[in-house]
């Protein structure tokens, strides 16, 4: 088949990834694969650059921003439009929200065999204000109608996209996000990054690795730790990443007097991302929005029991009392108690710590969401 990815832009993280996966595996399956890309900027770094394709034919489309510009947007919708139309692809695949909505409205205009979209999360939620939630449902609902099969990487998120009537429920197809697990599945303890941390070998690390972005829910994280140290003082918080919000929470950190115990790494690349999570005990993941925390399933195959709030994919990944903690959402004190919980009983986090491994190894391997997404592409064209 001949195939093209359309996204807004590459960064390192979760929707990029995935969609770098899907890439490699059409690559390695024989196809003809393009990605249509707008430009990469952001302190998350450029994922092209950090886990390279050399076979893959790269296209930029300078108009493809992620912010909204209407002019910009009629602009690479025309752009679109003729490159699709020039390069005759048997599939188009968009990824995220703002490229889903252009992409489709291009491909489906030329005529493209099958148009399919991945939804990595909703663009409309609780903490969106009400007239721009309309607006994205709008758009949304517009899309629908522009493309033959929907893909989600989380049941949840069929759910939320079916109550707010976006699409036929036939259009949907749930296909969870792969990643290759192999580094964290066989991971060891890294004590010497460790130490080079300033990390005593007979201390406890709880992690988290996220963007330093907004919804990202590290406020509550960083309002925990204090009730955390008073139960288990010889607890470090290891941030893995960074973002826009990273000065603020190092203010943060140092007005409340827990500088010591808390380690930021700053963004690191993928390949490393595995060490770090081998140096963990716990993870916490308190995203307030996000499809498929890829995060958690990491840890899960690193070995690790996670805290999460209930929210989007996370309990489809952490299942209470048996891979980790769900939390009230939102709840600092529940965080708090949920870790210490976890961090004060060694037998309990290696039972959950090795039955989110198998959790992890037997859902999210990249090579079978390609082959999902593969075998549908073909039945959607015998269709035709």
């Amino acid at each position: 088949m001949k195939i093209c990815h359309i996204i807004t832009r590459m960064i390192v993280g979760g929707a990029q990834e995935n969609t770098l996966f899907t890439l490699r595996g059409h690559l390695e399956n024989g196809h003809e694969t393009v990605l249509v890309t707008g430009p990469t900027t952001g302190p998350e770094g450029k994922l092209l650059e950090k886990v390279p394709l050399p076979e893959l034919q790269v296209h930029e489309e300078p108009s493809l921003i992620r912010a909204i510009h209407p002019a910009q947007d009629l602009r690479a919708y025309s752009r679109l439009v003729a490159y699709l139309r020039e390069n005759r692809f048997d599939v188009v695949h968009t990824h995220s929200s703002k490229a889903g909505i252009i992409g489709r409205a291009a491909a489906w205009k030329v005529g493209i065999p099958v148009v399919a979209h991945t939804v990595h999360g909703p663009p409309f939620h609780r903490f969106e204000k009400a007239w721009k939630n309309q607006i994205y449902i709008t758009a949304e609902r517009y899309a629908a109608k522009r493309c033959h099969r929907i893909y989600t990487v989380a049941d949840a998120m069929t759910q939320q996209f079916q109550d707010a009537k976006i699409g036929q429920a036939s259009q949907y197809k749930t296909v969870y996000s792969g990643m290759d697990l192999e580094p964290y599945l066989n991971g060891v303890r890294d004590w010497e990054g460790r130490r080079a941390l300033g990390i005593p070998n007979d201390s406890l690390v709880v992690g988290k690795v996220a963007r330093l972005f907004e919804l990202k829910g590290y406020e509550y994280l960083f309002e925990a730790i204090p009730k955390i140290l008073a139960e288990v003082p010889n607890c470090y918080f290891l941030i893995v990443g960074d973002g826009l919000l990273r000065s603020q929470f190092e203010k943060q950190v140092r007005e409340q007097g827990i500088t010591d115990h808390v380690k930021f790494t700053g963004l690191v690349p993928p390949s490393e991302v595995p060490k770090y999570t081998g140096m963990m005990d716990v993870l916490a993941h308190l995203s307030l929005r996000e499809g498929l925390p890829r995060a958690v399933v990491q840890g899960l195959a690193s070995g690790k029991p996670a805290v999460t709030f209930p929210l989007d994919g996370a309990p489809e990944i952490v299942l209470h009392e048996q891979t980790g903690l769900l939390c009230e959402t939102e709840n600092s004190a529940a965080v708090a108690e949920s870790i210490a919980r976890l961090l004060k009983d060694d037998a309990l986090r290696e039972t959950y710590g090795q039955a989110g491994r198998k959790h992890a190894a037997s859902h999210w391997d990249w090579r079978h969401m390609v082959n999902e997404i593969e075998t549908d592409y073909q039945k959607q064209m015998d269709l035709k």
